[in-house]
């Protein structure tokens, strides 16, 4: 299952090599890191275009509750590129160490557990930024 490469003994801390599937904890290596980390940076672009677009058309602030949406979207893949887990995998009992498009089954059900707790987790928080951004936008005297 998941394990660790470590270095040689006598060193002061040892020092992971390799990381692997962990349950609960990390479900996602570098090429899906980066792809989650990209979907940050295109929600926080739609962020401010929309932004932008609604104070341009004069829209009533609480139109600026739209926002949640891109908001959301840009928090989830900034929180899952930061935490090395992806929610939908973590939702499928599934996880990804290698190229984009191939993916492992998670065998075991306490594991797949651990997993959609945390996608559960990831998901409501990605919510609540994108809620507590878009009400902050309505009260812009912008």
């Amino acid at each position: 299952m998941a394990h660790a490469a470590f270095a040689a003994a006598g060193s002061p801390a040892p020092t992971p090599l390799a990381v692997d599937y962990q349950p609960g904890v990390c479900n996602i290596g570098p090429a899906e890191i980066a792809r989650r980390r990209r979907a940050g940076h295109v929600g926080l672009i739609a962020s401010f275009v929309l932004l932008a677009v609604l104070v341009a058309i004069g829209a009533p602030p609480l139109f600026r509750l739209l926002l949640v949406i891109p908001v959301a979207v840009s928090a989830s893949g900034y929180l899952q590129a930061y935490l090395k887990f992806c929610a939908g995998f973590g939702a499928k009992g599934i996880y990804n160490f290698g190229d984009l498009g191939t993916t492992d089954k998670v065998a075991d059900a306490a594991a797949r557990a651990l997993d959609r707790a945390k996608a559960s987790r990831i998901s409501l928080a990605s919510f609540a930024i994108g809620l507590a951004v878009a009400v902050v936008a309505v009260l812009l005297p912008i």
